[in-house]
């Protein structure tokens, strides 16, 4: 699956004045680096290190839920569906 390139961009721009945020293709997208350590990946959803504190607040926005690659749910990432955010600004 094509990752959402509109998507990344928006992201692109909103971290552009950061200058620890890399770019690197993963996950069959591209991941946004801070640091050297994944901060959000693109691909058809949004993944999102949003910590372990603030995972169960995180979960209450439209469109998420736990991050889950291989059965064992990650504390402090979500994903959020690609359809929640697609026409955001």
């Amino acid at each position: 699956m094509a990752y959402d390139e509109g998507l990344a961009e928006r992201i692109r721009e909103r971290l552009s004045t950061d200058p620890d945020i890399t770019e690197k293709r993963m996950f069959g997208g591209i991941a946004f680096l801070h640091r050297g350590n994944v901060a959000v990946g693109v691909t058809g959803d949004l993944m999102v290190r949003v910590g372990p504190d603030t995972t169960e607040q995180a979960l209450t926005h439209p469109g998420t839920r736990i991050f889950d690659m291989t059965r064992r749910p990650m504390r402090g990432w979500v994903v959020v569906a690609g359809s929640a955010v697609a026409a955001q600004p």
